[in-house]
């Protein structure tokens, strides 16, 4: 029997992961194709006619058992997987992107829903219908419903191609991660690390029953070893292999699969009428145009870049005057800033760490959702988990009912890929009177324990929680009638607010004094060090805003333009960099070779949404500010307004309803000591 093609009979119907066997993906994803396309024909057969309710209503609640078994898989697939899990990926992705473009390409199903649209005026809709109505409609014409059949079919295959490029994208960057290890052997090269990376190291080494220390690709070994490590070489040693992932002219080699990936999203836009991927992609959007993207990022590029530029001069000049370096390469930038930002601010990031202990940071960010939104979690034993490393949650109201599950899976392992994310293994939505709450998981890759010291948290890190917890809540808060509008389903350039806005609160001495007490004395971390954390906010704020908006331009560069002519990945990069490049040049590295926000998540034409909603969230916090940081009235506003609102309206309404104003660039030039 699979379990995954009926029901759950788990508490608040939980996902059962120790009793999914890996056989039982690809027939489960397989099965819930066949019963969605059943429901779906359902729908195309009904003989009365089309209304909101049995064509626009009905389709957004098909499938959920496909939905639910393919985003265990995919979810699984990120945090947990293995060769097997990865070959299951390769098999059922196309089958469905196969089975989207059958939805979207159905000539009857269109033919319904275009009649739906066509009367819509004529209609007593809500707000949230009216934007459903309009998303349905869309999701058809955007994907080449109104094509000839032989332009249909053509898409079909270019979408097929493109799935399985993707997910051989990620397999790679994956493998090359984890194929590369520094082991060292001799005490001298760890000169300047801080002791708890020295002993993560040592850890590893034992785990491979290895004398010395190894170090690895992984952030919370990568990381701490660019920053601190005296040793130019191994630093310029592990800088290289971080930057070439990808870029390597091995099996793992990703350049023919970036150019293969830009040429068919080309193909594909101007199949559907689009002149570039980026106009396709930034109609559904708040920027709505790649003309609107670029003259955004240029504008903030035109505040940054003279203060990039000098901010590089002083780093180059203290290197020069600290250790004689003639030119700063990239693996000289994190060790000197470090440094010059403790000469400055007599600050130092290993200072803080044992104020910031996982456990304690992340009940910290526990407290405040209760302070803003009247959350409790309560860690459960209960609810059963994909790893022993997870923790789950139950998070409930004010009047106890239950909001949503919550899972934290916080150290890097194997089997997980590098970086941070929020997904759902359930979304919420309103059906038969019921509201079926969301369960939700925030995935990191954080320090983890050793022998001697629990896990303590950089700032970065402590920040990076705090951005994950933000896309969390606006998961768990999600309150909409359709599943297909909810949570996270909003504009790309609105998703980033929520997560945003929540890492202001690592900032603000109110916040602090909850979660950041030293894991020894209990003490609370004293007021120096947080006007320092405050004051150093924006060291270098222009190199690190012009390095976003180089990311941005490189994503725009690919999408919005024909990239058919495009030969050489490097090549290209060298010249969209030209405007934002310090540093000289690597030839062994590239970045668009592991560039996964682009070419494996879905932020490609995207990128630039980060710097968006660092304004939007610069403003929003600043009516905290006005009000108190805590202040309920501000807090129930954003969270019916922006949180449990979903993708209902367009996120200017919602964001105006919220704020009274849209949002001005000022609060984030003023924060970021632009202005």
């Amino acid at each position: 029997m699979n379990v995954l093609l009926s029901k759950f009979t788990t508490k608040y119907d939980t996902a059962p992961f120790s009793q999914i066997k890996n056989d039982d993906y690809a027939p489960a994803i397989q099965e819930g194709i066949t019963l969605a396309k059943a429901e779906i024909d359902a729908i195309v057969n009904n003989s009365e006619a089309p209304t909101f309710e049995n064509t626009i209503v009905a389709m957004d609640y098909t499938g959920d058992i496909l939905d639910r078994a393919s985003s265990i898989f995919f979810n699984l697939n990120s945090a947990e997987t293995n060769d097997e899990m990865q070959k299951i990926a390769q098999e059922v992705s196309p089958l469905l992107s196969e089975f989207g473009n059958d939805i979207t390409l159905n000539p009857e199903l269109f033919a319904r829903v275009k009649t739906v649209y066509d009367s819509r005026e004529s209609l007593p809709l809500t707000p949230e219908q009216v934007t459903l109505l309009d998303k349905k409609y869309k999701s058809f014409s955007r994907n080449g419903a109104n094509l000839a059949e032989d332009k249909k079919n053509k898409l079909r295959e270019i979408d097929k191609e493109l799935s399985k490029l993707s997910l051989q994208f990620g397999e790679n960057i994956l493998a090359e991660t984890n194929a590369f290890q520094m082991h060292l052997t001799d005490e001298k090269e760890l000169a300047g690390l801080p002791e708890g990376t020295i002993e993560a190291a040592r850890s590893l080494a034992k785990a491979q029953e290895k004398e010395g220390w190894i170090f690895t690709l992984d952030h919370p070994s990568y990381v701490p070893f660019m920053t601190y490590a005296d040793n130019r070489e191994l630093r310029k040693k592990l800088a290289i292999a971080f930057g070439a992932r990808g870029f390597q002219k091995n099996e793992f080699d990703n350049q023919e699969i970036v150019l293969k990936i830009a040429k068919l999203r080309f193909e594909r836009a101007q199949l559907l009428g689009y002149e570039t991927h980026a106009h396709f992609v930034l109609e559904e959007r708040m920027a709505e145009s790649p003309e609107k993207v670029f003259s955004f990022s240029h504008n903030l590029l035109a505040k940054a870049k003279p203060a990039a530029l000098k901010e590089f001069a002083d780093l180059q000049a203290f290197a020069k005057e600290a250790d004689g370096i003639e030119t700063l390469e990239k693996w000289d930038g994190g060790y000197y800033s470090e440094k010059l930002k403790q000469k400055l601010f007599d600050f130092d990031d290993e200072k803080l760490k044992p104020y910031f202990q996982l456990e304690k940071v992340l009940n910290g960010a526990f407290t405040i959702a209760k302070k803003l939104y009247g959350l409790t979690f309560t860690e459960v034993f209960d609810i059963d988990k994909y790893h022993p490393e997870v923790m789950t949650y139950e998070v409930t109201d004010e009047k106890d009912d239950l909001v949503a599950i919550f899972y934290a899976d916080f150290f890097p392992r194997k089997g997980k890929r590098n970086g941070a994310w929020m997904t759902s293994f359930k979304s919420q939505y309103i059906k038969d009177g019921v509201n079926e709450r969301p369960h939700v998981s925030n995935v990191c890759n954080f320090t983890p324990p050793t022998e001697s010291k629990p896990s303590l948290l950089t700032f970065n890190e402590v920040t990076t929680l705090f951005h994950e917890f933000g896309h969390g809540l606006h998961g768990m808060l999600a309150n909409t009638t359709y599943p297909s509008l909810s949570g996270t389903s909003v504009y790309w350039d609105f998703v980033e607010l929520p997560s945003q806005v929540m890492e202001n609160w690592c900032y603000e001495p109110e916040a602090l004094a909850l979660f950041a007490t030293h894991y020894q004395t209990g003490e609370v971390i004293p007021m120096e060090y947080v006007n320092k954390i405050k004051e150093s906010a924006s060291f270098q704020e222009g190199i690190a805003t012009m390095r976003q908006l180089s990311f941005g331009l490189l994503d725009m560069g690919w999408h919005g333009q024909d990239p058919t002519a495009i030969i050489d990945v490097k090549a290209f990069e060298t010249e969209q960099f030209a405007a934002t490049q310090l540093y000289p040049e690597v030839v062994e590295n590239a970045m668009s070779t592991a560039f996964s926000h682009i070419f494996q998540g879905g932020y490609s034409s995207g990128y630039y949404s980060y710097k968006w909603a660092e304004v939007l969230d610069a403003d929003a916090f600043e009516y905290f500010q006005e009000y108190g940081i805590f202040n309920k009235e501000v807090a129930t506003k954003f969270k019916e307004n922006v949180l449990s609102k979903g993708g209902t309206e367009h996120p200017m309404i919602l964001y105006k309803r919220f704020r009274g104003q849209e949002p001005k660039p000022d609060a984030l030039l003023k924060r970021a000591g632009l202005l």
